[in-house]
């Protein structure tokens, strides 16, 4: 069965959020994609000491600079298009209010018809946990818990009730409703995060890292899922950062999804190798504008199917 493929939606500030993003969204479902998907960056801090990631040195990427809301970006692409999945990968959870995040999930769901995936992370900018966090960013784990419990309750059956450390629902009706049961996914790094996935969450979303260490990570999270006797499967979808360039990089340090299409679908068929269900492809970073980026993304579809990916 061959991977299924989605492609991340121009967000950045080089594009055009309302004329862009239908325009790519629409254009990717077309060509076969079979998912859409937003990232989520609050701000880009002017002196930050922290660099990215939480690494001391390392800058912020340019792209960062700008990034548009991630479910204001979703709502435009359910609005043009019909087939296609809806993700986020990932909603840095503690930056929202839980019922609220909530609640806007499940609008959304139902507007788009049962299409949306909700990707949830802790984050790390301090920068970020400062501006808009509703609890500090120590607590980043113990909020994500309740927002997934609120999620949970909210998409429930009425009436909805809820107690939490920082949430409280009395008895009330709250509509919409999702069309469906919105599947959790999380990035889960940490050992923490990922007995917290195998226990709460649907699924599974790394970012790649390399053949060989996202099939180590998989190994790793099955033996703990069948240690703490989960028996739901756990869904699957692999987040890949490209930078594409128009000739084949040809430096001896080659990061996955650097280079050309023919390197990025190379990186695409050894990743797939490892039985992950779902690849989404970043461009966005590395094309100057929508219309190339939606000339790269069907350059890569078409030879990513013909190499049986």
């Amino acid at each position: 069965m061959a991977t299924r493929l989605g492609l991340g939606l121009p967000q950045n500030k080089q594009y055009s959020l309302g004329r862009d993003v239908p325009d790519v969204a629409r254009a990717a479902e077309a060509m076969g994609y079979e998912s859409l998907w937003v990232y989520e960056r609050a701000l880009f801090p002017v002196a930050s000491t922290q660099g990215l990631y939480g690494i001391e040195g390392v800058p912020w990427p340019e792209g960062y600079r700008g990034v548009a809301d991630p479910l204001v970006t979703l709502t435009l692409a359910a609005a043009a298009t019909g087939r296609a999945r809806l993700g986020t990968s990932v909603l840095v959870a503690p930056l929202h209010v839980p019922f609220q995040l909530a609640k806007a999930l499940a609008s959304l769901d139902a507007a788009a018809g049962g299409r949306v995936v909700a990707g949830l992370g802790t984050g790390w900018s301090l920068d970020e946990y400062a501006a808009a966090a509703v609890r500090p960013f120590e607590e980043r784990g113990r909020v994500l818990d309740e927002v997934i419990d609120v999620c949970r309750a909210v998409w429930g059956p009425d009436p909805v009730s809820y107690e939490g450390g920082h949430t409280r629902i009395s008895p009330a009706v709250v509509s919409p409703k999702p069309a469906r049961p919105i599947p959790i996914l999380l990035a889960a790094t940490s050992k923490a995060a990922r007995r917290r996935l195998v226990d709460k969450a649907d699924g599974w979303m790394p970012v790649a890292m390399g053949a060989g260490t996202l099939a180590a990570q998989w190994r790793e999270l099955r033996e703990l899922a069948a240690e703490r006797g989960r028996t739901l499967p756990l869904q699957t979808v692999l987040r890949a950062n490209a930078r594409y360039s128009a000739e084949p990089y040809d430096g001896p340090d080659r990061a996955p999804f650097r280079g050309s299409v023919d390197q990025i679908v190379q990186d695409l068929a050894a990743h797939a190798e490892v039985g992950l269900e779902e690849i989404l492809v970043d461009l966005q970073s590395s094309t100057r504008d929508a219309e190339e980026l939606k000339d790269v993304a069907e350059e890569l579809y078409t030879a990513a199917r013909a190499a049986g990916i």
